[in-house]
């Protein structure tokens, strides 16, 4: 007892000392309580037959009933493979580019127009998915479309894009390219200020072209960066976003469009059936936690430093 005092006030003075940095994390540390970790509780809806007016607690348990609902469902397939199809999309072509643009702005020497072209890209990213999908059926739409009837003028062929199936899963990709890449580049443009100048220099008196430098230099100075990125992505690799995809579909899109967001929301809220989409979210994060901690495992593995 008398050896754990001196720990204890050690402590307490550490915290007296710094109870202003306590106090500035105090709203972050709220927030994660509050929206994070105590809606938590919510998944346990998934293993019961929640009903309303019985309440959280009252509900019947049921266990897995509504996980072998959902696997045994012959929409499962279709919506497993609609899903992974765009995040699949997303990792290979939307990934990539925060990090080409941010590359690609690294080498801009005219502080002016650099700031331009950052304030430019980064705008798209505060227009509301409404706004965004307006524009795709200003653009795509079969009646009046501007590339739709200049594609009809120049080829004289009709093609539907925002009918197509075949296009679903690339305008859904285009649009989230144009919407986050810019506001992707921030956390890449941070880390490649961090590259240290003397190692430009050193590798230019050897006579490295800018190029060697960007492959040698750049690219394995931001390496971490970019390992720690895409090991959270894969957390959401599976939530393709409910507010665009749902806006794009139609009745001729839905055979690839429907994913496991919109199935949640028509289950869930339209249907009102609770514990069986909430049993779908949980089957969701559970594949995302697998991915992450796969992810981080194989980036240890690999000499990286992971997430954790």
């Amino acid at each position: 007892m008398n050896e754990r005092m001196p720990s204890r006030r050690r402590r307490m003075q550490s915290f007296i000392r710094d109870r202003w940095l306590y106090l500035m994390l105090a709203p972050g540390i709220a927030y994660f309580l509050i929206f994070k970790y105590v809606p938590m509780w919510g998944v346990l809806i998934g293993f019961k037959d929640y009903q309303p007016f019985l309440g959280f607690t009252g509900s019947e348990w049921v266990g897995f009933k509504h996980f072998e609902r959902f696997f045994t469902n012959p929409i499962f397939g279709m919506l497993l493979k609609n899903t992974f199809i765009l995040a699949v999309y997303n990792i290979l072509f939307f990934f990539p580019m925060p990090i080409i643009i941010a590359l690609l702005l690294n080498e801009v020497r005219k502080e002016a127009y650099k700031r331009f072209v950052q304030t430019l890209i980064y705008i798209p990213h505060f227009v509301s998915w409404v706004v965004v999908v307006g524009i795709a059926y200003i653009f795509f739409t079969s009646e009046g479309g501007l590339v739709t009837e200049w594609m009809k003028a120049t080829t004289g062929n009709q093609i539907n894009l925002l009918e197509s199936e075949s296009w679903f899963r690339t305008l859904i990709t285009a649009e989230v390219i144009w919407k986050e890449t810019g506001w992707g580049t921030i956390i890449f443009l941070a880390a490649l200020a961090g590259v240290d100048p003397q190692m430009y220099e050193a590798a230019r008196i050897d006579g490295a072209s800018r190029f060697r430098q960007l492959w040698h230099i750049t690219l394995p100075s931001i390496r971490n960066v970019i390992v720690i990125l895409l090991i959270l992505r894969l957390g959401t690799f599976l939530d393709n976003g409910f507010e665009q995809i749902y806006l794009m579909l139609n009745a001729l899109n839905r055979n690839v469009g429907e994913v496991f967001d919109t199935y949640v929301y028509t289950s869930g809220i339209t249907q009102g059936q609770f514990s069986y989409s909430t049993a779908i979210g949980v089957f969701k994060s559970a594949v995302g936690f697998v991915l992450v901690v796969g992810a981080n495992y194989l980036a240890k593995k690999f000499g990286e430093e992971g997430v954790y």
